[in-house]
């Protein structure tokens, strides 16, 4: 066995049906008063009975996380923490509240507590990511992990079929990057295997009926297994291409991995052959990239970035912008490739 190195993130975790009644619990252990409850404007109703659960711990309630996570939302609820004398944060919800909640660790320190209701996967890494003028940008802190996580399958009953396919499958993208990442090592190949495999399962069975706890808990197992593996290596081209789309274009998270990740794959394929094969064999399929593609579109997903309303004019500016500051990546990044792996995205053709 070659040798490695493998870093890992302390993070508490609560798994299990029913798991968020721990929440005081888990404030206390970790010595907190006064929490400042985070969601998007759509799940204040959850936000809210979180601040019900705390009680008097509950400092108050911040409903305004939006994708993306622009600098002025992040300064607002930075300042709304310190008004309220809140010392810890609970961000309920998906990528973009967690988002939220590491945009104001960043800067003033202020612990977060996880409550994740997608398979997004963030609430297990140190990444970050805050948009300012149009252009996303991303860091690695260790202070913006989560203290603590609780990962309640119930929480996750009310998540649409059609959301918990993109946002599974965006967590699956955090370990198909992982297996050819240029800091990997087989602690990494091991959780993302078995996380896309988890989520390979768990997805279509979702999609068939969202009501399925046991699958509920299969895709959060996975997404995980998927977080961690974000956190633990760098990410590559899939990566960049989407915070370029999203932070740029402003096209929805989930979605935009969704449709990019096949092709991203694919255009890897030769120069990383064993993880694309790993990929395969996880999700039972013939190739990593139409595996994926697949896994998407024969579960209902929007596969193409034309149906998430990328103008085709804006292929050239998106090709541009990921061109520059390049992400390590297995192959080396080629400007007419590039652009043809985006029409190939925009036009949502299925890869070998």
């Amino acid at each position: 066995m070659n040798a490695f190195v493998y870093n890992a993130y302390a993070a508490r975790v609560v798994f299990g049906a029913g798991s968020l009644k721990h929440l005081e619990r888990e404030i206390d252990a970790l010595g907190y008063q006064r929490a400042l409850v985070l969601s998007t404007p759509e799940q204040r109703e959850s936000a809210e009975r979180v601040a019900r659960l705390l009680g008097p711990r509950a400092a108050g309630v911040f409903a305004r996380a939006v994708m993306h996570v622009p600098i002025e939302t992040a300064r607002e609820a930075r300042e709304e923490a310190r008004r309220l004398g809140a010392d810890c944060a609970v961000a309920i919800g998906g990528g973009s509240t967690t988002g939220l909640g590491k945009a104001i660790a960043l800067e003033s320190g202020l612990p977060i507590i996880a409550i994740p209701t997608t398979y997004a996967g963030s609430e297990m890494t140190p990444v970050y990511g805050i948009t300012e003028g149009g252009i996303k940008k991303t860091g690695k802190d260790a202070k913006v992990v989560p203290r603590a996580v609780i990962y309640d399958p119930e929480l996750t009953l009310s998540l649409p079929a059609g959301m918990s396919l993109s946002s599974g499958i965006n967590a699956i993208a955090h370990s198909a990057e992982g297996l050819y990442a240029s800091d990997r090592n087989p602690v990494i190949d091991f959780m993302a295997t078995d996380g896309i495999a988890a989520l390979g399962r768990a997805l279509p069975a979702i999609c068939r009926n969202p009501g399925d706890l046991a699958a509920r808990s299969d895709a959060f197992y996975g997404a995980w297994l998927c977080g961690i593996v974000m956190g633990s290596v760098g990410m590559a081209l899939h990566h960049k291409l989407c915070h370029t789309l999203g932070g740029t274009f402003n096209l929805p998270h989930a979605e935009c991995h969704t449709v990019v990740l096949p092709h991203a794959l694919a255009y890897n394929a030769a120069a990383a052959p064993q993880a694309m094969d790993r990929i395969a064999r996880a999700l039972a399929g013939s190739s990593g990239p139409a595996a994926v593609y697949d896994l998407a579109r024969n579960n209902g997903a929007v596969v193409s970035l034309r149906d998430l309303g990328m103008r085709q004019t804006d292929l050239d500016r998106a090709c541009d912008i990921a061109v520059h500051n390049q992400y390590p990546n297995p192959r080396p990044l080629d400007r007419a490739a590039l652009r043809q792996l985006l029409q190939d995205a925009w036009e949502g053709i299925r890869p070998d």
